[in-house]
């Protein structure tokens, strides 16, 4: 019996079982001819700063719906399906834009940024924001996609990060699965350089590409690159963040704080202003307090779940998502917490950051190898070799469930490896050419106003529009709670809240 047979074999049904997961969806407004929206948050979806499931990302126009914490699939994506229908019925005239590469953008300064009302910590959202756009532009920040959280019960903050060191070495089989972001428009890369090829008209791709979204042209940061994270134990992984919060960077301190005008153009001049600015495709987190910095709960309480950050918004899924591919993340993620997880290495995190690239712009190409220790292997035989391994911890969470499913999404990811016309990004251009004349825009447009369709023409309960109803209410009562409650002028706040000891864990006697 191998190791990782052994340690599946020691879970109990109650801790497999015992699984949780959550999602968060960004998706942009659009206009009905395909154009970023210019309109405010609608008001009927309640304030951005309070509402626990309806907010925004970066753009006034991006939103973000966010799911509870539910222990099935099925659960988790009824209620990310409420959530849409609840919002479709408040932006009537507008349309959810169902690929996470964007729409029709205007001029990178025309792009609005989100607003949160006029308390400290609604101004330091948008502060933040105006200083993301600063640095990478703003057009970088309209990509969408799916953060998917997830928990295990008796989970060691070191055994979340072996997780997310074994998540690291395999993504690249969840961008090859399941990437649908192999076109754009051109207005997204307009006026700057890149290695993309015209596919027809106005859209711009790559012909083997599953993943623009995560791979150069999406959420990179050459300032980030020099960022040598390790994610060898929590001290280790907080001690970098702690650096880059911390200490100013060049680039960033030409910026500035302040302009000329006496408004702000971001937080600080560190390379990141923030936590959440850290890039990755999977982060280590916790919920924090109110008021409290994400590092620090960390350092105080420990790793809480992980938030995968690497999957595309599907555009043949209703809410870019399926109960399929939840379940394969499940397996996937269970496989990362109990296969050997050894050290990683910056030699090593040069390595997988390569293989990303590969496979996020040239995923589907035939033979295409990637780097694995001294050596190179076949993507396919790779992901071949993974899925196999995974076929034991499906069948043990069939087997606590009394289901059949994980080891039909096993069969599914098998087949769509076999076979890459199967895979999201081949489907995508493939439609694009058929029915679209290979227009990225055309293609997303049309399966957005069929997915809206769909979601309005399912049941839909006066109970469930009130409920809805009174939480946005509350969510504009529990804001203008907030705006009241400030004391400090806004530049005193922000001071405090980034004074480097509001990241140390409290210091204990004893």
């Amino acid at each position: 019996m191998s190791e990782l047979q052994s340690r599946l074999q020691a879970l109990s049904v109650e801790r497999l079982n015992g699984m949780r997961r959550g999602v968060e969806k960004e998706s942009l407004r659009a206009r009905p001819e395909g154009g970023l929206s210019v309109n405010p948050h609608p008001a009927a979806l309640g304030s951005p700063l309070t509402h626990p499931n309806i907010t925004t990302d970066y753009s006034e126009a991006q939103l973000e719906l966010i799911t509870g914490v539910h222990a099935g699939a099925q659960a988790c994506i009824e209620e990310l399906t409420r959530l849409h229908q609840f919002v479709y019925r408040a932006i009537d005239g507008e349309i959810m834009w169902v690929g996470s590469m964007p729409c029709g953008l205007p001029p990178d300064d025309e792009i609005p940024i989100a607003q949160y009302g006029s308390s400290n910590v609604g101004r330091a959202k948008s502060v933040y924001r105006m200083g993301l756009g600063y640095r990478y532009g703003r057009r970088m920040q309209t990509i969408c996609g799916i953060h998917y959280n997830w928990s295990m019960p008796g989970v060691s903050s070191a055994e979340y990060f072996a997780l997310i060191r074994n998540f690291r070495r395999h993504s690249f089989l969840l961008l090859q699965l399941f990437g649908a972001s192999p076109a754009v428009c051109s207005s997204f890369l307009e006026g700057r350089q890149h290695p993309l090829q015209v596919l027809k008209g106005n859209t711009l791709g790559l012909p083997y590409a599953t993943s623009l979204r995560m791979g150069r042209l999406g959420y990179q940061s050459d300032a980030q690159a020099s960022l040598s994270v390790s994610y060898n134990s929590l001290d280790e992984y907080a001690a970098s963040l702690h650096e880059a919060l911390t200490h100013p960077y060049p680039a960033y301190e030409t910026i500035g704080v302040l302009g000329k005008d006496g408004e702000y153009k971001q937080m600080s001049t560190s390379l990141l202003q923030i936590e959440n600015e850290f890039y990755g495709t999977i982060r280590p987190k916790r919920v924090i307090f109110q008021g409290e910095r994400p590092l620090h709960a960390l350092r105080e309480r420990g790793v809480e779940y992980v938030e995968v950050r690497c999957m595309d918004l599907d555009p043949f899924e209703p809410v870019g998502i399926s109960e399929r591919t939840i379940r394969f993340l499940d397996v996937f993620l269970l496989h990362c917490l109990l296969a050997d997880s050894p050290p990683d290495s910056p030699a090593e995190i040069a390595a997988l950051a390569r293989n990303q690239d590969r496979v996020a712009s040239s995923g589907r190409q035939p033979g295409l190898r990637l780097e694995r220790g001294a050596a190179e292997v076949a993507l396919v035989d790779w992901g071949m070799e993974l899925l196999a391994e995974f076929v034991p911890i499906a069948a043990a969470l069939d087997a606590a469930q009394g289901v059949t499913d994980h080891a039909e999404s096993l069969a599914a990811a098998r087949l769509a490896l076999a076979e890459p016309a199967r895979l999201p990004s081949a489907r995508v251009l493939d439609t694009m050419a058929r029915e679209f004349d290979g227009a990225y825009v055309k293609f997303i447009l049309a399966q957005s106003g069929r997915t809206r369709e769909r979601l309005l023409a399912q049941p839909w309960s006066g109970e469930d529009a009130a409920r809805f109803r009174a939480m946005a209410e509350a969510s504009v009562r529990d804001r203008e709670a907030v705006e009241a409650a400030d004391s400090l002028p806004f530049g005193e706040y922000l001071r405090q809240y980034l004074s480097p000891h509001r990241l140390s864990p409290a210091r204990r006697g004893g």
